[in-house]
């Protein structure tokens, strides 16, 4: 426990930058976009750029030689009225975290997407695969793995208390692993069954977990068996860019391993709006739908209608603000607005001030729910 600890802080301190200072480049930060961003990481030359000008029509140089994207290349993959931004970042390669061929910046927008897609010759597929795991995993990311149920919280005094069940390891190591990084007082809470590495991952708190979905390109050229056998594989899909093979069989994938919900919005009287969804995470409530479209709808929550969808046991169901949302719910939601305060009237569907000093107009996506007016 305390050899692994040390040899994950040696290994911290080799990734920092040294200071000094390069020439001047171009930058990769992308400003985020959309619902969620997706960023295709890969050796050059697997169809990272085909790829990308094939769901989004973004234009990204394509060659056949390796290195021909240079910088990060957004592009706008609309799926169900969700748009989701998608990255080509420029290809990595062996020894990127160690700062080899830019790695440090391609890793570094890689760590703000909400999924990456691996990409892979589909004949290179075991050699590709394992480089990059290694190269991600070394930068602090955390492929299709949650964070650990660990409660660790410093204290100045009183010792180390461990509550602890475990199998993969014992509370002699977790004392280890924390001696190692000096740290004499703590609490410590493990509510299930994890390995040291992991427990140093949660001590360590940079690590991110992100979803990796493994695409294999190029499947024209390897046999059917040998498709058949990678497609088998959990959180894969297998795809020929050159033949647009299986393109929207992936784009189905991405939906559901980026997880998210769609929830629609009603007017009083009226369809659903059905062509501007709020995109929320999976495990959202109808507070977070209120968020989404304005804080001050959730200060001033009286109750929410769920008019049909899967997370409804009847149609027009009243819910409160933690009632969970699931896809495609159409929900409406009734809130109160002092007019003391915010001097907001309601006509028809538009709002008018009362006075000339009033606050400025809510947002107009508010007028998607009903508004009652206090006195």
């Amino acid at each position: 426990g305390l050899l692994k600890a040390k040899l994950a802080k040696y290994r911290a301190e080799l990734l920092e930058p040294t200071g000094k200072s390069g020439g001047a480049g171009t930058g990769f930060e992308v400003q985020k976009a959309g619902d969620a961003r997706i960023s295709l990481i890969g050796f050059p030359s697997v169809g990272k750029s085909t790829l990308l000008g094939k769901l989004t029509h973004t234009e990204s140089a394509v060659a056949g030689y390796e290195y021909t994207t240079l910088t990060a290349i957004p592009g706008v993959l609309e799926y169900e009225g969700v748009k989701m931004q998608l990255l080509d970042l420029p290809g990595i390669i062996e020894g990127a975290s160690q700062g080899r061929g830019r790695g440090r910046q391609v890793v570094a927008v890689a760590k703000t997407s909400d999924l990456i897609i691996m990409m892979m010759d589909a004949t290179k597929q075991l050699e590709q695969r394992r480089l990059l795991e290694a190269e991600l995993e070394a930068i602090g990311m955390r492929l299709n793995k949650h964070r650990p149920d660990i409660v660790f919280k410093k204290k100045t005094a009183g010792g180390i208390n461990v509550t602890v069940k475990m199998t993969k390891t014992d509370e002699k190591a977790i004392r280890m692993v924390l001696s190692g990084y000096k740290i004499h007082n703590a609490d410590v809470m493990i509510r299930e069954d994890v390995t040291i590495d992991e427990f140093i991952d949660v001590v360590i708190g940079d690590r991110k977990y992100i979803p990796c979905l493994y695409v294999y390109n190029k499947i024209d050229a390897i046999s059917l068996e040998q498709m058949d056998k990678l497609a088998r594989e959990p959180n894969t899909a297998v795809i020929s860019c050159e033949m647009d093979l299986n393109l929207d069989g992936l784009v189905q994938r991405i939906w559901e391993a980026l997880g998210l919900v769609r929830v629609f919005t009603k007017k009083r009287g009226q369809h659903p709006d059905l062509t501007d969804p709020v995109c929320l995470r999976t495990g959202s409530t109808i507070e977070d739908v209120c968020n989404g479209i304005h804080r001050s709808l959730t200060a001033n929550f009286k109750y929410g209608l769920v008019w049909y969808g899967k997370s409804a046991r009847f149609n027009a169901q009243k819910v409160g603000l933690l009632h969970q949302v699931r896809d495609e719910d159409v929900v409406s939601s009734t809130c109160y607005l002092d007019c003391s305060d915010v001097n907001l009237f309601l006509y028809g569907s538009q709002y008018s001030q009362s006075r000339t000093h009033a606050r400025p107009k809510v947002p107009c996506r508010i007028h998607m729910y009903y508004i009652r007016t206090l006195t």
